[in-house]
């Protein structure tokens, strides 16, 4: 008997008693886009600045219903200089999350990754899928599957915290991270191994915090309490795991997807590691999906807000989060 769809439905209520986070929407010159906003904007999760050709959004809103009068829109040219001024709103804090429109991922993300006028924070970004499976009893997080093709071991340290900096967000207090592989044994020729035990022996050190690690796991002992013990796993990690960390992009992004197309989950997702968080949307994700993805980005600003205020970090302004049932 399969589960029931609930991570998704427990995020967006959460946003439901706070203020709407001001959004610069890059180029949402089609229906999935400019639907994606609107519908954000109506469960008061966020407050849309749409950035594009007036023209074109008119058209796209009109041409499917989408009523966007309420919303400022930014008049530019085209999709490079929405890219630009979109990201400029969230540099002069004008706008506290970003959210791409019909414009392609990579022309949004040139922007965002420039020296000097972009977003980098002091983290390498990275991205997190949000994952509701309906036979997984919580909140299952995949990193990072979109951003990072063939991450370092230096650049994981970075994918993992932001990881762990949104599971505390979400409410969940100190996450269960599964460094995954092929085998459960560090072995010399397979390097991601290697890398996730020198990741778990960063935790033991601090340079990494606010989680427990464990790895080299293979996929069926990080989610498997079952298979963990006919290998005789011993972890506090294996077959309970919050966040899943790959190897790599292809390994991430297979996995995402067959979660969502042979298991029933839903996706959403977000970009960390930026001065603002940044929804990524896609033409094939669900209204919920795209729903969830605004409720996430809502949530981290709202974090990263609190952290300026109080002088912590995303961790620390999150440690108050209530506690995911």
């Amino acid at each position: 008997m399969r589960g029931t769809h609930h991570v998704f439905e427990h995020l967006i209520a959460q946003c439901e008693t706070r203020e709407a986070v001001p959004v610069a929407v890059a180029f949402p010159c089609d229906e999935v886009s400019l639907a994606g906003a609107v519908d954000a904007a109506k469960a008061r999760i966020i407050v849309p600045v749409l950035v594009g050709p007036r023209a074109q959004i008119l058209a796209a809103a009109n041409a499917h219903g989408l009523d966007v009068s309420p919303y400022r829109i930014v008049d530019v040219e085209d999709a490079e200089a929405a890219a630009v001024q979109a990201v400029a709103l969230c540099r002069t804090a004008e706008c506290a999350g970003l959210m791409k429109g019909s414009l392609h991922t990579d022309v949004l993300m040139h922007e965002v990754t420039k020296a000097g006028t972009g977003l980098r924070g002091q983290r390498r970004m990275s991205h997190v899928f949000v994952m509701d499976v309906p036979d997984y009893p919580k909140t299952l997080l995949i990193t990072d599957a979109a951003v990072n093709i063939y991450p370092s071991l230096e650049d994981k340290v970075d994918i993992v915290q932001n990881a762990i900096d949104l599971a505390h967000v979400l409410g969940i207090a100190q996450p269960k991270v599964a460094i995954l592989s092929a085998v459960e044994t560090v072995t010399p020729k397979i390097i991601s191994t290697i890398d996730a035990a020198a990741l778990c022996k960063m935790a033991d050190r601090g340079q990494i915090q606010g989680g427990i690690l464990d790895g080299p796991l293979a996929f069926d002992n990080a989610v498997s309490i079952k298979a963990a013990a006919i290998k005789h796993i011993v972890s506090p990690v294996a077959g309970q795991a919050d966040i899943l960390v790959v190897p790599d992009l292809e390994a991430g992004n297979m996995l995402a997807k067959q979660l969502e197309y042979l298991a029933e989950a839903e996706a959403a997702g977000i970009v960390l590691g930026a001065r603002v968080p940044i929804v990524l949307t896609s033409r094939a994700d669900s209204a919920k999906a795209r729903l969830a993805s605004c409720a996430v980005m809502a949530m981290v600003a709202h974090a990263h807000r609190s952290a300026k205020a109080g002088g912590l970090s995303m961790a620390g302004a999150a440690a108050t989060a209530p506690a995911q049932g």
